[in-house]
């Protein structure tokens, strides 16, 4: 018996099978493939498009899979929220479901789109926050290019964003957020209920949890004179405490711990004002709290 599980298949293929061997996992496909091998007996893989994996969840197809909370909330799938996965193509950001419309329409706010046309990929669930804000518009299915549609073809469009160049590019102007989404590994409830599926689950989720953490972080090692040890502890932040260890015969110690990547740039010249000394800088696999 496999567990299987459905991985997006195209523009989040690269960083998924990234973060997948970062977390211990190794995946190898062919360019046609959408049976990708996976270095775990236990394991077997799909590549389908994101769009389409949590519906196979929620039927019982595939027993877990990786896709955004919107596709989740667009196939109306009832599944279970094994982890939150912040991650994407491109950033490891939430992306955003907006409503955009031309730079010089005259539409300014939700309420404004009444009576008018909307295209989207995410029918229902712009169906749904239009009518949460007592918006009757008609939304068509958009089967791409959605951001040219505007202002020849209908008169707003509902959008997926991560960074927001895309519609800028296309002189388009956002008027509302409709949702924030991360990708989710998230399972079928008949498979979760299954205690070596569920335990299996919850085990890949520690560990891609542990690798996105891990893109955050780096380790630095570092020597410290014994009487310079408080100077250096007073600036440096760690996780809970840093390891500090006596050098062999030396009245200087050893200290390791883990920080914030974006801080090491600041800290390391500040450590060397302190009294620190051989610092080493290195990057991390996973980090599990």
């Amino acid at each position: 018996m496999k567990l299987r599980l459905g991985l997006p298949k195209g523009s989040l293929q690269e960083a998924t099978f990234q973060l997948f061997k970062r977390a211990g996992f190794n995946l190898a496909v062919r360019s046609r493939s959408y049976f990708p091998s996976i270095d775990d007996p236990e394991m077997e893989v799909v590549l389908m498009r994101a769009q389409e994996i949590p519906r196979y969840v929620n039927e019982g197809v595939l027993d877990a899979g990786l896709s955004g909370l919107d596709w989740i909330k667009e196939n109306e799938a009832d599944v279970v929220e094994v982890a939150d996965l912040a991650y994407s193509k491109q950033t490891t950001n939430p992306i955003r479901l907006v409503l955009a419309v031309a730079n010089d329409s005259n539409i300014q706010t939700v309420k404004e789109l009444d009576g008018k046309r909307i295209a989207t990929e995410l029918v229902r669930v712009t169906k749904k926050y239009l009518t949460q804000n007592g918006v009757r518009a008609t939304v068509e299915f958009s089967y791409g290019a959605t951001e040219v549609k505007v202002p020849e073809l209908v008169d707003a469009i509902a959008d997926l964003t991560e960074t927001g160049s895309s519609l800028k590019a296309n002189n388009l102007r956002v008027i509302a957020t409709i949702l924030e989404s991360t990708t989710r590994l998230h399972a079928n409830r008949a498979s979760w209920e299954e205690s070596w599926k569920r335990e299996k689950l919850q085990n890949l989720a520690v560990l891609l949890k542990g690798a996105l953490t891990a893109d955050l972080k780096v380790g630095l090692k570092m020597n410290v004179p014994g009487d310079k040890i408080n100077d250096v502890l007073s600036v440096l932040p760690a996780m809970k405490h840093p390891t500090v260890s006596q050098l062999y015969n030396s009245d200087w110690v050893a200290v390791e711990t883990v920080v914030d990547e974006k801080t090491s740039r600041e800290l390391i010249p500040l450590l060397l004002r302190s009294g620190a000394r051989d610092i080493i800088e290195y990057p991390l696999n996973k980090v599990i709290p």
